[in-house]
């Protein structure tokens, strides 16, 4: 009677719940194992699991924000100012497309901030920001390297280190803003810094 009334729960199981089994090593209550370790360990893969979805997710993030980065280089290069009026707004509105494009995709990794590293972490997007809309490549390229170079202060890592100039001096405003950000954001801005120094490297090798 007891395995036939099993048999019935087991029928009833959703799809959730078999994959639920096959992601946790076929997690089974008729097995009997439902002690707390067990359940412990499950715990163990789910956060495991998590972990691993909130690299993945950032890595996605960091991906979306060099695109957008890349379309606002675009629409504030110089060379646009050598084209025809038509050739510009042809430019401009492929440009705008792409940027519509690209805010549709969303994500979003929540990184817990006081209100003092909210107003850091602003001020900081603030400051590159001004470089990216900067009209001049080569002075925004110099801007670019003293921000990085003010990153050294927490990095000394050896492919960080590649990308510094100890002939030029770091901006202290900027790494003063830097500091007051949290350790997850202060990645995530030495990469899109390095990322924006290797184009306008490329912008100034160019010209």
């Amino acid at each position: 009677m007891a395995d036939d009334s099993w048999a019935r729960c087991a029928a009833k199981r959703s799809r959730f719940d078999k994959q639920f089994d096959a992601e946790f090593n076929g997690f089974d209550p008729s097995t009997g194992m439902t002690s707390t370790p067990r359940f412990i360990g499950i715990l163990d893969q789910l956060d495991s699991k998590v972990e691993k979805l909130r690299k993945e997710a950032l890595v996605l993030q960091e991906k979306k924000d060099f695109l957008a980065m890349s379309v606002d280089l675009l629409r504030n290069n110089e060379y646009l100012t050598g084209l025809d009026e038509n050739e510009r707004e042809e430019i401009n509105c492929y440009v705008q497309r792409i940027s519509g494009r690209l805010s549709t995709v969303e994500l979003s990794v929540c990184t817990v901030r006081d209100r003092a590293q909210e107003d850091s972490l602003h001020h900081v997007n603030s400051l590159i920001d001004a470089v990216i809309s900067g009209p001049d490549s080569v002075l925004s390229r110099m801007r670019c390297q003293q921000f990085l170079n003010a990153c050294s202060t927490s990095d000394s890592s050896a492919s960080y280190s590649e990308l510094l100039d100890p002939t030029m001096c770091s901006d202290k405003k900027f790494e003063s803003a830097l500091l007051g950000c949290t350790l997850d954001d202060q990645k995530t801005i030495k990469k899109r810094l390095q990322a924006l120094l290797t184009y306008l490297t490329q912008q100034t090798v160019v010209q």
